[in-house]
């Protein structure tokens, strides 16, 4: 499943296509995907402007001239395609042709720019996890799938302080809290496995132990807010992990799979400068853990 950066990277990718233009048309070619479409989705978004494209979390939102905002999730394989006149972004080193099998093409945007520019914005699922959602107008921050998201790793505002705060007492993993969308918003699998590497941090930890008393910042604290900033920052400068069937919006991969330091990379030896510890697997809530047991702890 796509993680935060992927996300982000394809919000990047549709942004300078989809702010400030104009819905034609939308055309709808199935009842539902993970869940049936809003009631009468296609007239509502006919004749709107997007005023913004957002990210929070996993969620693409679109919002709209009239205060509505569409909630979008790409589920396990869906995906957005750019085509039409402002189609023709370069291929990077690692491009791949995305899939344009039009039997998984659920949703066309047409769309208008201020310059008249005309384009298509498809979303393509074979597997139809993905789904899309209204906000009504006023209500976007009361929904039920963002009311309760934590705080975003992207911002300044995670830092060694509010880690300690969030994770004061708690007997969980670390690795389990860092994944607990209540208290952290869009960190998966992949990014969690990487950051606990970088702050040389065991997964297998009580998450309290980072915290000083009190909930005071700490020295692995303050580390770990660090490391979590970075990898995500990393990810998304190279945009993304290209696993299974993530691609960004132009088509092109992401290679950050390439820079992994621990995930996927059990038996092999550890990245770390002076570390003679290999990379171990371990399953923590039904997923796989990959950590180093040497250097990590």
């Amino acid at each position: 499943m796509p993680e935060l950066p992927e996300v982000e990277t394809v919000r990047r990718g549709l942004q300078p296509f989809m702010e400030g233009a104009t819905i034609l048309a939308v055309e709808q070619r199935r009842a539902d995907l993970r869940f049936p479409f809003p009631e009468h989705f296609t007239e509502r978004l006919a004749g709107r402007k997007i005023d913004a494209l957002e990210r929070r979390a996993k969620y693409l939102i679109m919002h709209l001239d009239d205060g509505l905002g569409l909630i979008s999730h790409l589920g396990m394989s869906g995906s957005y395609r750019i085509e039409g006149d402002g189609e023709g972004n370069a291929p990077g080193a690692f491009h791949h042709d995305r899939s344009k099998n039009g039997l998984h093409d659920h949703v066309v945007m047409h769309l208008a720019a201020k310059d008249g520019t005309r384009n298509r914005i498809i979303y393509n699922d074979p597997r139809r996890f993905g789904f899309m959602l209204f906000a009504e107008p006023g209500s976007l921050n009361s929904h039920p799938l963002i009311r309760d998201l934590g705080t975003e790793p992207t911002g300044n505002r995670l830092d060694g302080t509010l880690l300690a705060q969030l994770f004061k007492n708690k007997a969980a993993p670390l690795k389990a809290a860092l994944l607990d969308q209540r208290l952290i918003a869009g960190l998966g699998n992949i990014y969690v496995c990487e950051a606990m590497w970088r702050a040389e941090l065991s997964p297998l930890r009580s998450a309290g132990s980072i915290a000083g008393k009190d909930g005071q910042e700490t020295v692995e604290s303050n580390r770990l807010a660090a490391a979590i900033r970075s990898v995500i920052a990393d990810a998304i400068k190279a945009g993304g992990s290209s696993l299974k069937d993530y691609r960004q919006a132009d088509g092109e991969l992401g290679y950050f799979q390439h820079s992994f330091s621990v995930y996927d990379r059990e038996g092999s030896a550890c990245p770390r400068h002076g570390c003679n510890g290999t990379i171990s697997r371990v399953v923590q809530s039904g997923r796989s853990t990959f950590y180093c047991p040497v250097c990590q702890q």
